[in-house]
């Protein structure tokens, strides 16, 4: 079936740009060129964990800076032209994507889960700020954006307050949309333009939010927004709890085969993936996660040292004041002997000058 967009039904007007225009670019489009690079694979399952920076190992930071705390990776619109994003270094064929994610408040304010392949393929969850009931799900073929009756809104409770798994599980068959497990959204491969809108070549994954209905974006995009971002009311903020990536290929890259951008041409080259090296490997630990992991002994053996270390400094310490002490002595004994051998000596001058003047007087008479 065809899904027509909702838009229309809460008085929205299409964007007369694309919805994630802050997130969605290509650096090489395997449609113009066959001399793009290869896409590194995925090759595995992996769930991130974004209570710290050391879960984006294998993500970069795109645009703006990211922040980590207790909710996770804070994606922050503070002023114009603030735009966090990070994007996954690595691609999947075919998959599923979750993110835990609790959208930023703010009209204007669009908060973003976004699949997208160097040929432009696209696959979104976008959340409004103004929109405190619903979630938009969208697709886009190869950059097509010659309409936009694609997107459909969902109802979820909350979500500018509440974090909620939106998943996304994509095949050559179809795509399913789901928020907290359930599904809300099928799109069947013919259902997209016959197959030739329907998103199916290796996408990364990029997270982050834009300021949609800043001022100098076009109208249809400030009013699809929701209104124009009020600045003063800020910071806005998107947080991301963690984020679980399954690939349903495997191999070490992606390659396209040709100019067609049909899943069919895409090459999967064997071995096995560097991103699934790297996350094999884990993050690196930290001074005190490396020694919650050692033995007790080892624990009281490195403690005992340090306490002993910590001995010796302060004795050192203690010995130099000590040693600096009874040197001030010897130095204040001796300037206060010559203070008074210089007193003594100032005091007998006056008397012998006194003396000499008179002799010197009664000689003359």
């Amino acid at each position: 079936m065809r899904y027509i967009s909702s838009l229309f039904v809460f008085g929205l007007i299409p964007a007369f740009l694309s919805s994630v225009a802050a997130q969605t670019w290509t650096s090489c489009n395997p449609l113009n060129t066959t001399d793009c690079p290869t896409d590194p694979a995925l090759g595995t399952n992996y769930t991130f964990q974004f209570s710290n920076s050391s879960a984006a190992s294998v993500w970069n930071t795109t645009a703006g800076s990211i922040h980590y705390g207790d909710d996770g990776a804070q994606f922050i619109v503070n002023q114009r032209g603030d735009a966090p994003t990070i994007q996954s270094e690595f691609y999947i064929f075919f998959g599923v994507v979750e993110v835990w994610l609790k959208a930023a408040t703010g009209q204007g304010v669009v908060s973003s889960i976004v699949l997208e392949s160097d040929d432009l393929d696209e696959i979104d969850w976008e959340f409004l700020g103004g929109n405190t009931t619903h979630a938009e799900t969208n697709y886009f073929g190869k950059g097509n954006t010659t309409s936009y009756d694609r997107a459909i809104y969902y109802p979820v409770d909350k979500p500018q307050e509440n974090f909620h798994n939106y998943t996304v599980e994509w095949t050559a068959e179809k795509i399913d949309w789901s928020i907290d497990g359930a599904v809300v959204r099928t799109l069947k491969y013919s259902d997209a333009n016959g197959g030739a809108n329907f998103p199916q070549t290796p996408m990364n994954v990029r997270l982050g939010i834009w300021a949609g209905g800043d001022s100098a974006n076009s109208n249809g995009t400030i009013e699809w927004a929701g209104g124009l971002v009020d600045y003063s009311k800020g910071p806005y903020t998107m947080s991301v709890n963690k984020a679980r990536v399954t690939d349903y290929s495997t191999g070490s890259e992606y390659k396209y085969g040709d100019k067609t951008g049909s899943w069919q041409s895409i090459q999967k080259i064997n071995g096995t993936s560097i991103i699934a090296k790297k996350l094999a490997k884990g993050p690196a630990l930290t001074t005190q996660q490396k020694f919650n992991k050692l033995s007790k002994s080892s624990k009281i053996a490195i403690l005992a040292t340090i306490g002993v270390v910590i001995l010796i400094v302060l004795g050192l310490i203690t010995f130099c004041c000590i040693k600096q002490r009874r040197v001030g002595r010897r130095e204040r004994i001796a300037e206060e002997a010559r203070y008074e051998k210089d007193r003594a000596e100032l005091m007998q001058d006056p008397a012998e000058m006194g003396s000499q003047f008179y002799e010197s007087q009664r000689s003359r008479y």
